[in-house]
């Protein structure tokens, strides 16, 4: 396996598919002990399996549609990452960040959703990396040193320039592109577009976790990234650091301005997508409930901060919904027509 620039990518097989969020203090405070959790924050870590694709070096094209697996290089070592192609050979992309137990195969967006099928006629890349579990898709300063990381995880340096200049390989271009995210991908998505606005033209959170400054918030995040595999977030960045301030985009919100959002939290209320049928399915929504009330919490503090600094933004708050796929699936297709304007990609 060569790895290297654009010109001599190495990529998996490629598979054809078809067209296919006194009081807000306890809330925070319930927040960072539902995060603990390990059921609950495995609601965005499904556990389906795959086959090992085979390899090989193909000729470099333009391509117009159909499904691949690229292998990336990185200072991480070699990224996976799942593509489909503009339909019609367009330079506009969609990156789509997972959530805090991203897994090591398969970005989640591909399967718990129809996210490629909401956009598989449309005239643009859809990029989902895959990995990055508990890595807030930052650069971190050293390796966790709980769970015996050997990498120290640069997320931010491979999204925002080793991932764009292998895809301007194919066409695609490294200054038209949108960014979106689920819980801890929600708020790197607009990290990501606040540090490059060069690179980003859109981005949306979907219950993300956008104070998180806030009282209580920093311990909530601990428990989680050790739960969700000893992580240690004090490896990520000291408590209260330049580092630190720099990922929390109640800070970095004047840095958004002029930037088209979608911003989105549900009330935490079981919806249409909440239907336990087990003691396990109940313990499971009761987690999912907190976990988004507090996102909820969250967005909320967040979009008055956008409106104390007069920064528009698209907010939606349903009035049913908990921290499950489902629901970002539909909040995807809620801002589809956002991404397709902000890059041009009808």
């Amino acid at each position: 396996m060569r790895f290297g620039r654009a010109a001599a990518p190495t990529r998996i097989k490629s598979v054809r598919r078809g067209a296919p969020r006194g009081w807000r203090n306890r809330i925070l405070a319930v927040g960072a002990a539902v995060l603990a959790l390990p059921i609950a924050a495995g609601l965005a870590t499904p556990t389906v399996a795959t086959a090992a694709p085979s390899v090989h070096t193909p000729v470099l094209r333009s391509p117009a549609g159909g499904y691949e697996d690229l292998m990336v290089p990185s200072s991480m070592g070699p990224i996976k990452v799942q593509v489909q192609w503009a339909s019609r050979g367009g330079n506009a992309a969609l990156y789509l960040l997972d959530g805090l137990r991203a897994r090591d195969d398969r970005n989640a967006w591909s399967f718990e959703t129809n996210a490629m099928q909401q956009f598989a006629n449309d005239n643009i890349t859809l990029v989902m990396p895959v990995g990055g579990q508990a890595s807030f898709y930052t650069d971190w300063y050293a390796p966790s040193n709980l769970n015996g990381q050997k990498t120290t995880y640069k997320w931010e340096t491979f999204l925002s320039k080793e991932l764009p200049a292998f895809l301007e390989g194919y066409g695609v271009s490294r200054n038209n592109n949108a960014v979106i995210g689920l819980s801890m991908g929600g708020s790197a998505a607009l990290a990501l577009a606040a540090y490059h606005r060069d690179q980003f033209k859109f981005a949306g959170s979907y219950s993300g976790y956008l104070n998180i400054s806030a009282p209580g918030m920093r311990e909530a995040i601990r428990i989680a990234m050790l739960d969700a595999g000893r992580f240690n977030v004090d490896s990520m960045a000291a408590p209260w650091s330049p580092a630190w301030l720099r990922m929390d985009p109640f800070v970095f919100a004047p840095q958004l301005r002029g930037l088209p959002m979608y911003i989105s939290a549900a009330s935490g209320l079981p919806g249409q997508f909440d239907q336990p049928n087990s003691a396990v399915g109940l313990f499971n929504t009761g987690n999912a409930m907190a976990l988004e009330a507090l996102s909820l919490v969250n967005t909320r503090a967040f979009q008055v901060r956008l409106n104390s600094l007069g920064i528009p933004a698209r907010f939606d708050f349903p009035a049913a919904g908990t921290h499950s796929w489902k629901y970002w699936e539909g909040e995807l297709f809620a801002s589809r027509n956002m991404i397709l304007d902000a890059t041009g990609a009808w």
